[in-house]
């Protein structure tokens, strides 16, 4: 090997290492993530949620889809999901939802007491929606208002924290 290739070889491995020392990379920090977190809620024939309590961040982007995984007709067994203001009477609620039939079981009079919605679903169907949690810390009932739903235990809690 003759002094040239020995002087060019080494000047190439004196740069290979000091490129390799520079480009020393510091860990990627986690990603936040993208997009709301999203719950499957289920619903069927024995009037009860898969999912009865929600812990939410304040502000938390939330993505909601509801299947009625029932067989029943929609007229007998439908099933919706509504989220109400802290504080609101859920069990009010549903007793005004009996008579709001034509609102889709959505009382008028009380709609400003609804923080989200999915309409009511026959067997087989899935809707969804997509909200923030509130920013104020507390407890959120959510229920199916169609009738006697409730009563049956059809409703949960959304906590913020």
């Amino acid at each position: 090997m003759s002094v040239m290739n020995v002087k060019l070889l080494s000047v190439v491995l004196f740069v290979s290492f000091l490129v390799a020392g520079c480009s020393q990379q510091e860990p990627a920090a986690a990603a936040a993530p993208s997009g709301p977190r999203t719950l499957d809620f289920t619903a069927g024939d024995n009037m009860k949620y898969n999912i009865t309590q929600i812990d939410a961040a304040p502000g938390e982007e939330l993505h909601i889809t509801l299947t009625n995984v029932g067989t029943l007709p929609k007229e007998a067994m439908g099933h919706d999901w509504i989220l109400l203001q802290a504080g609101s009477d859920a069990e009010a609620y549903a007793r005004a939802a009996v008579t709001a039939k034509d609102a889709g079981y959505q009382p008028p009079a009380l709609a400003s007491e609804v923080i989200a919605s999915i309409a009511v679903l026959g067997p087989r169907q899935t809707g969804e929606v997509t909200f923030k949690a509130p920013t104020q810390p507390g407890q959120y009932p959510f229920l199916c208002s169609f009738p006697a739903h409730f009563q049956s235990g059809m409703h949960g809690v959304l906590t913020v924290k």
